[in-house]
């Protein structure tokens, strides 16, 4: 299988060439990703979804992180890259019905299974009004641990430091894929990653879990309150627009 690539540029966003997805963390080249934060709506309350890392990312496994993200590839447009939504929860939504929140910059490093990695992102950050159960949603085996979902206004707490956990509903997968995955070397996991042939886990556990600041990708306090924030402008999705 081809290796994934991404392309790269300096730290004005100028392009400057492709290279494997491996080769640009190793080495940190700046790259671009797409971030969509998914929010519900439950009276006159707002809830904001989140989601947990696969044990065999490369980059900070069993961490509760954004709703869907993903790196753009060599080539791709920004428009293009809403198939995270698609491939990670099984969500159709037309890029035209997201809401742009922000752009960010930032510098991200760490050490998964002895290899370091060095993270350098342009993130072009959504968000999206589903209202729709955890239970319809479609997690990806290969990359999705758990969805889950807490009060917008709890989260925001969380991160400001006003609360020193908080309780979260969520469904957490249980498949042979999950157990066996876990196993597998290096290449086979990026193979896994990669691929459009692995099918989506057919049942869910529903659970609650306590939450704490420290197990959510580091992206930085002014980062998760900027985007919580404008979460709570996020209009309605009209059903006939996803």
């Amino acid at each position: 299988m081809t290796p994934e690539r991404f392309d790269f540029y300096d730290n004005q966003q100028n392009w400057l060439g492709t290279a494997p997805r491996t080769e640009v963390h190793a080495k940190g080249y700046w790259h671009r990703s797409f971030h969509c934060w998914i929010v519900r709506d439950e009276g006159a309350q707002r809830m904001v979804l989140f989601q947990r890392r696969r044990d065999i990312k490369d980059t900070f496994p069993l961490y509760y992180d954004i709703t869907a993200a993903g790196h753009l590839t060599a080539g791709e447009q920004l428009h293009e890259a809403s198939r995270e939504l698609e491939e990670e929860l099984g969500v159709q939504a037309a890029f035209e019905t997201l809401t742009y929140l922000l752009t960010a910059k930032q510098e991200l490093q760490g050490e998964v299974r002895g290899v370091p990695f060095i993270d350098r992102e342009f993130s072009a950050v959504y968000g999206l009004c589903l209202n729709q159960p955890l239970e319809d949603y479609i997690l990806q085996p290969s990359e999705v641990h758990g969805l889950y979902e807490v009060a917008l206004d709890d989260l925001l707490a969380l991160i400001r430091g006003e609360r020193e956990a908080i309780e979260a509903t969520g469904i957490r997968m249980e498949t042979e894929l999950l157990a066996s995955s876990t196993n597998q070397n290096t290449d086979e996991l990026t193979e896994l990653r990669a691929s459009d042939d692995v099918p989506s886990s057919p049942s869910a556990v529903r659970e609650t879990v306590t939450v704490y600041a420290h197990e959510f990708v580091p992206h930085g306090a002014d980062y998760y309150i900027r985007v919580l924030e404008a979460l709570y402008d996020v209009p309605p999705s009209k059903p006939n627009t996803l």
